[in-house]
């Protein structure tokens, strides 16, 4: 996704805040949740999602949290979002890498 132009720090802080506090507010069949941007533009943001179940990502983003959430961020959004399913086939993901950038 695009954020509207300085707002890039803005709408990745937001995305980052789910996965913070006592209290996380990502359903516990996200089992990957993974904020990057790009490294030649801050204000474009990429989200990796991993569900459980295509029903898990569904009903997760049916709820009145997720659609409060999708409120807070649309502001911030230039060109709307773009899906794409993917199916990962390998690769490796360290606990505790924290946050880059």
């Amino acid at each position: 996704m695009t954020a509207r132009p300085g707002k890039g720090d803005e709408l990745v802080d937001l995305l980052i805040s789910v996965t913070t506090g006592a209290r996380p507010a990502l359903s516990e069949h996200c089992v990957l949740y993974l904020v990057g941007r790009s490294a030649s533009d801050r204000d474009v943001v990429h989200v990796t999602e991993g569900w459980t179940t295509k029903e898990a990502h569904a009903e997760n983003f049916a709820s009145a949290q997720a659609r409060a959430f999708l409120a807070k961020i649309a502001p911030l959004i230039e060109d709307g979002t773009q899906y794409q399913d993917e199916v990962p086939v390998g690769g490796r993901l360290l606990e505790g890498w924290g946050r880059c950038g």
